[in-house]
């Protein structure tokens, strides 16, 4: 089956052979995304390359059903958003293929979740429903099969000392943050972490300025002691993250692939090193939409390695791991 082969791709030439895989059956299965490919006068029996695509503006998820599937969905992933503003909606018929996808994310880029103590420090998106990102820290908490591991809200003192206490037993540790609630953390305490994974997931969501991604870093990791700041790249609209271990450099898993646009010209991409709009290939997204143009601005470093730079003037604020310029 076509999703099960999305998950075993292992090379430059598989990833392209599915992708115009999947772009033919999103462009019979998904009524909006073909009205969307036909105004733009293109053609599937033209579509050679990936670079050929039509990618669908984010800002359809607010709008529009995008389904590519006749089942009913399963869950709704929805946005945070600001206060007043629409939110987007990602209709999920099959959540097996988001736990598919997050897991073997995981473990493609930091192992097996036993083998971790998992923290999660996510308090804007606990008081919601419908996080995309909540649902995926759970599934690994529960994973980790670990006594320890689990969600915090406002009680940042009792995860300071569990912190403390389990980093200095030589516990390893993975705390993921939204990075207003880990500033929070290291102003009220201070660290030397020896064993612990750092990962912020950005977002201040109207509790803190803006500030740019090196500037938080800095702090961070000097408040937690530690050399570097791991950073997640998701987004609602998507079933894949992207991560950075280090200096806001992300790499995809091998389902997923960022190209980047021309900001003056959206139907050209850019070469390597140039400044412009991210478009994401998200093969997990395989029952909505896969070929997704976001308001985020980044930069190809290489073939596998990107920035993420923040995001275009005037673009709504979400819940997505972006600093602002």
């Amino acid at each position: 089956m076509l999703k099960e082969r999305i998950f075993a791709i292992s090379s430059e030439a598989e990833f392209q052979h599915i992708a115009l895989e999947v772009f033919q059956f999103q462009y019979k299965h998904n009524k909006f995304y073909r009205r969307f490919c036909e105004l733009l006068e293109k053609n599937p029996a033209e579509i050679k390359n990936i670079t050929q695509i039509p990618f669908l503006p984010i800002e359809f998820f607010k709008t529009k059903t995008l389904l590519s599937s006749k089942e009913k969905p399963q869950i709704t992933f929805t946005s945070s958003g600001t206060t007043g503003s629409s939110t987007s909606k990602h209709y999920v018929t099959d959540f097996g293929l988001y736990e598919t996808s997050f897991n073997k994310a995981f473990e493609y880029f930091y192992g097996n979740p036993q083998d971790l103590v998992i923290f999660a420090l996510l308090p804007s998106y606990l008081e919601r429903e419908g996080s995309s990102l909540i649902y995926m820290a759970d599934h690994l908490i529960k994973r980790s099969k670990n006594p320890e591991s689990g969600f915090y809200l406002n009680d940042l003192k009792d995860l300071a000392v569990k912190l403390q206490e389990l980093d200095e037993a030589g516990k390893k540790i993975l705390l993921i943050g939204v990075s207003f609630a880990l500033l929070d953390l290291v102003e009220n305490y201070k660290f030397q972490l020896n064993n612990t994974v750092v990962m912020e997931t950005g977002g201040m969501k109207g509790r803190r300025k803006e500030m740019i991604r090196e500037e938080l870093h800095k702090i961070l990791s000097e408040g937690f002691g530690v050399e570097k700041i791991h950073s997640e790249y998701g987004m609602t609209e998507l079933l894949s993250q992207a991560y950075s271990k280090g200096a806001g450099i992300f790499e995809c898993p091998p389902w997923m692939k960022i190209l980047i646009r021309d900001p003056e010209d959206a139907v050209s991409l850019l070469p390597a090193n140039k400044t412009g709009g991210i478009n994401i290939i998200d093969l997990a997204n395989l029952y909505s939409c896969s070929f997704i143009a976001t308001q985020d601005l980044g930069k190809m470093l290489s073939e596998k390695s990107y920035e993420i730079l923040g995001r275009f003037d005037n673009s709504d604020i979400r819940g997505c791991n972006l600093m602002v310029l």
